[in-house]
C-alpha cells in the first residue's frame, strides 16, 4: 500500500509542477482564511475546479480529435481494406499518403491525442501529488503542525515513541522516514497530518510528552477543524467511520462516509458518459479489440477507485469526487461546442 510521504515529488517536470500548484492551493487557503474559513476539504474542491477550468482548450483539443476521429473513420477504413493484402513497398507508400491526405481533409494531426496526453499527464500527475501530500505543498497546513512536530523532535528517542505509537494504532499508511537514526522533521509532520481526533488524543497522553500536552491538545483542535468536511476528518478513512458505526460510532458519519465512494464511482461513471464514443464496430479485428478493452476499462477503472476510496484518507475522495463533477460539466460544454 503506498505510504504517506510529506517529501516533495523529485520527479522532474511533475515535481515543479506539483510545487506550483502547491502555491495555488495554499492560496486558496489563505484567501478563504481572510473570510474566516479554515476547510481544506473545500480548499480541495475549489482547486479542482480552478486547475480543471484552466486545462479546458487542453480537454476541447483533445475531444475535438476524438469528435473528428469517429467522422473520419468510415474513410480511413476504406483506405484499409483497398489496400488489404498488398504488402509491396508502392501500395504501403499509396496507403499512407490516402491516409494522410484524409487527416489533412480535416485538420487533424494523427498525432494530436497523444501530444494532448502528454500535456495532461504530468498536470494530472502533480495534482494528484499535492492532494495527497497536503503538508508537503501547503505551508498553512505545515504551519498548523510546525509547533508539535518541533517540541516531538525535541525530546530523546521520539522516532522509537512515534514508531511504537504506529504500530500500536495499527496505522499502516504512514511510514516514518529516516535520516541517520532519528525520523524526520517531514515524517513527523506527515505523522501528525494522519492523526484522527482519537489518536492526537492518546499522543497527548504519551507520558514522554507531558512537558507540552497543551501543545499538542491546541494543535490537535486547530488541524481537526480545517480537517473537518461535514464532519468526516479528511485525514481519515471512510472505512474508519464504517467500523467505528458497529462498535457504537454515529451511523450518520457512517453514511456521509460510505457516500464518498459512491460519489466517486457515479460521478467517474457520468463523466465516462458523456466522453465522445468511439463507433460500435470498425471491421478491424485488432482495432475492435482494443475498443472492446477500452470499454471494460471505462467499467472497470471507476469501480476500482470506489474500492480504493474505502481505505485512501477522505481526503483524496473528495478531489476525485469534486474533479469527476467538475470534468463531466466541462464535458457537457464541450460537446454542445463541439456538435
Amino acid at each position: 500500500m503506498e505510504m504517506i510521504l510529506a517529501t516533495k515529488s523529485s520527479t522532474p517536470i511533475i515535481g515543479q509542477l506539483a510545487t506550483v500548484m502547491g502555491w495555488i492551493m495554499d492560496g486558496i487557503y489563505r484567501l478563504l482564511n481572510i473570510f474566516g474559513i479554515q476547510n481544506i476539504g473545500i480548499c480541495i474542491v475549489i482547486f479542482s475546479i480552478l486547475i480543471y477550468a484552466l486545462m479546458t482548450p487542453l480537454q476541447i483539443k483533445q475531444q475535438k480529435f476524438s469528435k473528428l476521429s469517429a467522422i473520419m473513420q468510415p474513410e480511413l477504413q476504406k483506405i484499409q481494406k483497398k489496400y488489404k493484402g498488398k504488402n509491396d513497398q508502392a501500395s504501403m507508400q499509396k496507403m499512407q499518403e490516402e491516409t494522410q491526405a484524409v487527416y489533412q481533409k480535416y485538420g487533424v494531426s494523427p498525432t494530436g491525442s497523444c501530444v494532448q496526453l502528454a500535456i495532461q499527464f504530468p498536470i494530472l500527475m502533480a495534482l494528484y501529488q499535492v492532494i495527497y501530500k497536503i503538508p508537503a505543498y501547503v505551508g498553512s497546513v505545515r504551519d498548523i503542525l510546525a509547533s508539535a512536530v518541533t517540541s516531538i523532535t525535541g525530546v530523546n528517542g521520539y522516532t522509537d515513541i512515534l514508531q511504537q505509537f504506529i504500530t500500536d494504532n495499527k496505522m499502516t499508511r504512514v511510514q516514518l522516514i529516516m535520516d541517520g537514526s532519528k525520523a524526520t522533521s517531514n515524517s513527523v509532520t506527515d505523522f501528525l497530518y494522519a492523526l484522527s481526533p482519537s489518536q492526537w488524543k492518546t499522543l497527548a497522553e504519551t507520558s514522554q510528552f507531558a512537558g507540552f500536552t497543551d501543545t499538542l491538545n491546541s494543535t490537535a483542535k486547530e488541524i481537526s477543524h480545517v480537517q473537518n468536511f461535514f464532519g468526516l476528518n479528511i485525514a481519515d478513512q471512510p472505512l474508519t467511520y464504517i467500523k467505528a458505526a458497529f462498535v457504537g460510532g454515529s451511523a450518520l458519519l457512517a453514511i456521509v462516509a460510505i457516500l464518498i465512494p459512491i460519489l466517486a464511482w457515479a460521478t467517474q461513471m457520468i463523466n465516462l458518459k458523456l466522453m465522445p464514443q468511439a463507433a460500435q464496430q470498425s471491421g478491424d479485428s485488432q482495432q475492435d479489440a482494443m475498443m472492446n478493452s477500452m470499454k471494460t476499462m471505462n467499467l472497470v477503472m471507476p469501480l476500482m477507485s470506489a474500492v480504493f476510496c474505502f481505505t485512501f484518507p477522505v481526503g483524496l475522495g473528495i478531489y476525485w469526487v469534486a474533479s469527476a463533477a467538475v470534468r463531466s460539466v466541462q464535458q457537457v460544454v464541450i460537446n454542445k461546442k463541439m456538435d
